[in-house]
């Protein structure tokens, strides 16, 4: 019960996700249209990436403990 009084943790990374991706983008273009495109695109491939990560994690603690 106490583990559904704390928030999820998972909300905290979307700030980081939006942030680390308009820094991205910013890095790479100067024009506004093609920053927030590169942002887009760093933003899918970071959750992508997050969500197959804990996909694998998810199936190795169900199959192994």
């Amino acid at each position: 019960m106490a583990a559904l009084s704390r928030p999820m943790l998972a909300w905290y990374s979307i700030p980081l996700i939006v942030a680390f991706s308009l820094v991205y983008g910013a890095t790479r273009h100067e024009l506004m249209s093609e920053i927030l495109q590169q942002a887009i695109r760093a933003g899918v491939w970071i959750t992508g990436f997050m969500f197959t990560i804990f996909a694998v994690l998810f199936v190795v603690s169900r199959l192994f403990l």
